[in-house]
């Protein structure tokens, strides 16, 4: 469950936010929304591939494993009796986000904050404050608004990409068998991902046109990007032979 509300400097200027990573912080998802503008950042540690959602279009998503509720960049941590650490240079945005998200409020979009979430904590040193002593916000609040814009407006600008892909056809499903031991295997479905080879064929007005948009960059950067789907497989296989 969760109880989101609109952030403010007088109910909640006590409010703080433990750094803390883990499964049970809200890391432990199999995936995360991205958008192109992000893929530049994300290709160099996760798989880009396109999920298909229920009112029939597409999303982008960035895999962090290969079964539901699963991230297989959390590791244990060393030396931590109760912890974990996210084994990545780079978070995407939409975990790094947790637990705050943008709202609407009078129409326009506003800092909210689930007050539920397991990071949220009232009082004590631990964590992050979110206010200064005097009401203003801190430098950490300040960061997470600039993620939360910069996370809203690139998901909305994502459907122009997602519509471009459509357009000329670009998407494909696949799917991806793994082996983990004699007894044991797993398939990987429901994803698609861009169709190389046409998309080396289209003429030049609509490679410009994708290059002109942004869109032509971050396709290569999706593709590039399955080179890391071996990485995934490795440490599937790895947590697997350790029983976990």
């Amino acid at each position: 469950m969760s109880r989101t509300v609109l952030l403010n400097n007088l109910e909640h200027h006590d409010l703080r936010v433990l750094a803390a990573r883990g499964a049970r912080y809200g890391d432990g998802e199999m995936l995360a929304p991205t958008f192109f503008g992000e893929f530049r950042e994300l290709q160099a540690h996760y798989p880009i591939v396109f999920q298909k959602t229920a009112d029939g279009g597409f999303r982008s998503v960035a895999l962090l494993g290969l079964r539901p509720h699963e991230n297989l960049f959390l590791e244990p941590a060393a030396g931590a009796a109760d912890g974990e650490r996210w084994d990545a240079h780079y978070r995407p945005m939409a975990i790094e986000r947790l637990p705050f998200l943008i709202g609407i409020a009078d129409e326009e979009p506003m800092v909210h904050i689930d007050l539920d979430h397991p990071r949220v904590i009232r009082g004590g040193e631990q964590g992050e404050a979110l206010f200064l002593e005097h009401g203003g916000s801190s430098a950490f609040l300040q960061h997470v608004a600039s993620l939360l814009r910069a996370l809203h407006d690139g998901l909305g600008a994502d459907a122009g990409f997602i519509a471009a892909l459509r357009r000329h056809e670009l998407l494909e499903p696949f799917a991806l068998d793994i082996r983990l031991d004699e007894r044991s295997q797993h398939r990987l479905s429901g994803f698609h991902t861009i169709d190389e080879r046409r998309l080396g064929a289209l003429d030049g007005a609509a490679l410009q046109a994708l290059s002109q948009a942004g869109y032509l960059q971050a396709a290569y950067m999706a593709l590039a990007s399955l080179s890391r789907l071996r990485e995934l497989i490795e440490r599937l296989s790895r947590r697997h032979a350790a029983g976990r």
